[in-house]
């Protein structure tokens, strides 16, 4: 084996506030073995850039533009919803990755998303064992809607957590003032298809017992909607109001989702149509209150601007120690978050065999879900707090924040054939 290949690099799934942070980690340590790494490449729009040989020679850019990746939003490479099917199933897929990987010299293969990019991760990490093809494979966590298996928490998540905490506590202040003579419910709709982690992180705007958000609405507890009007009613009776997280996942007492549209993403998943406005108008046609609702969506996981440090902290960490695992001879394994302690809070970089993380997904425990259902438990307040902590602006110029944004040169093509993505 030579001593120096050269590394691919991916963003995979959807984006988040720090997904660029630990691109700019593993980068800036790729820069610091390059005895080991000659070139570091990256894929554009993900796994799609591998197949389509659409490589970015990240040498090309100037340090001080990797650098900013750090407090940068976004996927500065591109992202994307594609899934690798088996190897029975797609053959030709593999064997262009390895044609790929060979003309270009590849060893280190680093994917960074959630649970569909970690499957990716580990069908890619199987070359070298079914196809004869040496490549080491390291996944690297993402995920807003903090879901992954076997990692205390997932990059991305405590910024969405952050966002949605802080927005929830300030939009209930304007509704309180207007209660008396105009709206008296708000719900605010998150992310979280299957796990209520996101929904969850509105209750660390309450402070004291009544404060909002009144009700919390979870995927992992049936929608019952005679108790949920009840709560709803007695919150604007006692307080005047009633703010409402609401996760996009929750479903009726049969599994149904509240607001599935009818149609999938490009992993299969179904594509949900909007729970909040649903939610609102059951609310007016039942009490009668007047009511706003609003959806966070892509605001919530590109907001940079109010990004946990400890979250930035993470995700720069998680790069750099990909870099370190691999040429250390680490292979199918995804890093993961280990906590040590709650208070001081103490974590450490730790991993898992990429084998025992595809297709598992990691729900909120019941001891974080209030027993009445609608809202969180101290033991989850102690699990959230440490993950929004600390303040990590980027740099403002015109009172607007100062983002890069990359020249992204392409890698100059050496297989002499396109491949079409099916």
């Amino acid at each position: 084996m030579p001593d120096s290949y050269n590394a691919f690099y991916a963003q995979s799934g959807g984006v988040t506030a720090v997904i660029n942070a630990t691109a700019c980690g593993l980068i800036e340590t790729a820069r610091r073995h390059m005895d080991r790494i000659a070139k570091l490449y990256a894929g554009r729009n993900g796994i799609i850039g591998a197949l389509t040989e659409d490589l970015i020679d990240t040498s090309l850019e100037p340090p001080e533009a990797i650098a900013a990746l750090r407090h940068t939003p976004g996927g500065a490479f591109g992202s994307c919803r594609f899934k690798l099917k088996g190897l029975n199933e797609s053959k030709a897929e593999y064997e262009r990755l390895i044609e790929v990987f060979k003309a270009h010299n590849i060893g280190y293969f680093f994917y960074n998303g959630g649970g569909d990019s970690q499957d990716t991760s580990y069908k890619v990490s199987q070359i070298g064992e079914k196809l004869g093809y040496p490549i080491t494979c390291i996944g690297i966590p993402k995920t807003v809607d903090n879901d992954l298996p076997l990692t205390d928490n997932c990059p991305g998540f405590g910024s969405v957590a952050k966002y949605v905490a802080v927005s929830i506590r300030e939009a209930s202040l304007d509704v309180a003032s207007m209660a008396e003579t105009s709206t008296k419910v708000f719900v605010m709709e998150v992310m979280g298809r299957h796990a209520g982690w996101i929904a969850a992180a509105g209750g660390l705007a309450a402070q004291n017992e009544g404060d909002p958000p009144q009700l919390i609405l979870f995927p992992e507890i049936p929608f019952k909607r005679e108790t949920f009007l009840k709560k709803v009613k007695e919150s604007v009776t006692k307080y005047g109001y009633c703010c409402i997280v609401v996760s996009e996942g929750v479903r009726d007492q049969d599994g149904q989702l509240l607001a599935e549209a009818g149609t999938r993403d490009a992993f299969g998943h179904a594509q949900l149509g909007g729970v909040a406005p649903l939610i609102a108008d059951i609310i007016k046609t039942e009490l009668g209150y007047k009511y706003h609702w609003a959806v966070a969506d892509y605001l919530q996981r590109s907001a940079r601007h109010i990004a946990s440090k400890t979250d930035v902290d993470q995700a720069y960490a998680l790069g750099e120690a990909a870099v370190e695992l691999a040429i250390q001879g680490k292979n199918a394994i995804m890093l993961t978050i280990v906590r040590k302690s709650d208070d001081p809070y103490e974590w450490q970089i730790g991993t898992a065999k990429l084998k025992d993380v595809t297709n598992a997904e990691k729900k909120m425990p019941t001891m974080f879900i209030r027993e009445d259902g609608f809202g969180i438990t101290e033991a989850c307040r102690r699990y959230l707090k440490p993950l929004i902590d600390g303040e990590d602006y980027p740099p403002y110029v015109d009172g607007m924040p100062h983002y890069v944004q990359l020249k992204n040169i392409a890698v100059p093509k050496k297989t002499g054939r396109a491949f079409a993505l099916k």
